[in-house]
């Protein structure tokens, strides 16, 4: 924005750390004022410009009161949160609707590792690309003059994620005398949190250690795999925009399905999300689970740690709705998702129900067929790895992934094919040739 005078922003509260005060200074710069609203003493510290700070001291039942008085007062043009769906800020963006005022959501970042995503009016299962075709996304992209950027090689750092996370719960137990109707729209308390993260960081070096070695035996197993990408429970994704009330109820899910559905010699393998706490034992949870279904021999869990090196070598992968799943499609793996996210698209996401989709693919018994110039085969019943929606995702959902390359990074319409498929496209070639 270049010009913002005549412009005022009320910020409610952000993610962890420092980045809404330095968007306040920001907007500052371009003419434009902005107001921040506390609710607590990790908000008060992260924000340095007292006189455009206002504090919410009274109980969360005040607060759709409060908020058209701010408003009125401040003359409040704009409304920049994070999170849309905590009740502070639902309620604000109820009103912002009825008042016609812009409203700014920012969320945890859909392509990590940037931690922190932009959009107007809502995000995640209240984003409007949910109600977007990947054709009208890829029409939208190439009109759309986007200067790329790359980020800093530090921005986005997990530990620097987890410690502003330690910073913001610590003041809130320590200075929060000032805001004592506080309440965290978290089942846990702050206290709790904060016991959270200390022990997290005390079991750091166990974690890593056996992230090591169980990360090493599932790759020298020589077995194929099908990787859980697993979510945080407390997470606004997880709650508001999936069918599943409770980790547990998804765990289960999962494991009843494979132990009906997969091969006798493939492994499930479990992945914690890289800030899961241990609220929920969950690897007791998996255990349990596996022995009930007679499959804990072929049933691991890894805790933290990054994606990379499980996802290099997964023969697919099932999630809710994570950020991560879209990590899977970069690959090109098939991609099962129970919840709403920006990603679930029929050219992206198997429908099969889940036990079809751990089962192995049938052999193509039909002619190849040429979409955009790529020769793949139609398989007379869809597998796993294969979309079994319409659109150009019918022919081979490989093909498919890159057209969601193409919407995400803006490349040319003429889409590159993974290698292995380009093998597979050779080998065809050939067959013709020799045929001829």
């Amino acid at each position: 924005m270049a010009d913002g005078f005549g412009r005022n922003f009320l910020l409610l509260q952000g993610p962890h750390g420092p980045f809404f005060r330095q968007l306040g200074q920001l907007l500052e710069q371009t003419g434009a004022a902005a107001w921040r609203v506390g609710f607590n003493g990790g908000d008060a510290f992260f924000w340095d410009n007292k006189a455009r700070f206002i504090a919410h001291t009274e109980s969360l039942e005040t607060w759709p009161a409060a908020l058209p008085k701010i408003i009125a007062e401040k003359s409040i043009t704009d409304i920049v949160l994070y999170g849309d769906t905590r009740p502070v800020h639902a309620e604000a963006i109820k009103l912002a609707k009825a008042l016609d005022l812009r409203v700014h959501v920012f969320e945890e970042g859909y392509l990590r590792p940037y931690w922190v995503n932009y959009e107007r009016g809502g995000a995640n299962g209240n984003s409007r690309l949910m109600g977007m075709t990947v054709a009208q996304m890829q029409k939208v992209l190439r009109k759309a003059r986007i200067d790329l950027t790359e980020a800093p090689a530090h921005w986005g750092d997990i530990r620097q994620h987890a410690f502003y996370s330690f910073v913001y719960h610590l003041h809130i137990m320590l200075n929060n005398s000032a805001y004592p109707n506080f309440k965290s729209h978290r089942a846990d308390t702050v206290a709790r949190e904060f016991r959270t993260y200390v022990r997290r960081v005390l079991c750091h070096p166990i974690e890593i250690l056996k992230r090591q070695i169980t990360t090493r035996r599932i790759k020298n197993s020589g077995q194929a795999y099908h990787l859980v990408l697993m979510q945080l429970e407390h997470d606004s994704a997880f709650l508001m925009h999936s069918p599943f009330a409770s980790m547990p109820e998804f765990l289960h899910c999962v494991i009843k399905a494979f132990a009906a559905g997969a091969p006798r010699h493939h492994r499930l393998v479990f992945k914690a999300h890289p800030l899961e706490s241990g609220r929920r034992a969950l690897a007791r949870e998996i255990a349990a689970l596996a022995a009930r279904y007679k499959i804990a021999d072929r049933v691991d869990y890894v805790p933290g740690g990054k994606l990379a090196q499980l996802l290099d070598h997964a023969r697919s992968a099932v999630t809710v709705n994570s950020t991560a799943g879209q990590q899977a499609l970069w690959r090109g793996l098939p991609l099962k998702a129970f919840g709403k996210a920006v990603y679930d698209k029929p050219q992206f996401v198997s429908d099969l129900p889940l036990e079809e989709f751990f089962a192995p693919p049938p052999t193509p018994t039909v002619p190849p067929i040429s979409i955009t110039g790529a020769t793949c085969w139609r398989p007379p019943k869809f597998p796993a790895d294969f979309i079994p929606r319409g659109g150009a995702g019918n022919c081979c959902g490989k093909l498919s992934i890159c057209s969601y390359q193409t919407s995400i990074r803006s490349t040319p319409s003429n889409m590159a094919i993974p290698h292995h498929f380009q093998a597979e496209q050779i080998r065809t070639i050939a067959r013709s040739i020799d045929a001829k």
